[in-house]
């Protein structure tokens, strides 16, 4: 788990550079009082593979991505049906 609040440059970076990382809401997120208190209480989970994310109070309370390179969709699936589970 990578906390938003007191991540370094060098982890900020590796997650931009990964495309997992995501910003500060734009302005219709900030007109809506969705990005309050920014960035305490939001993070980045991601499994050894990087093929499971999950996004802590981005927009939404949870966001679960599946993904992985290729046309393997049941696997795709298969590991976020897992992952509920779990």
């Amino acid at each position: 788990f990578y906390p938003l609040t007191g991540m370094s440059k060098e982890v900020q970076q590796k997650l931009i550079d990964d495309h997992f990382l995501f910003k500060e809401g734009d302005r219709f997120l900030q007109a809506a009082n969705a990005c309050r208190f920014w960035p305490t209480g939001r993070g980045i989970y991601h499994n050894e593979n990087k093929t499971f994310l999950v996004w802590c109070n981005e927009e939404d309370h949870l966001r679960l991505i599946s993904m992985q390179m290729g046309g393997d969709l049941k696997q795709v699936y298969k590991r976020l049906v897992t992952a509920v589970n779990d």
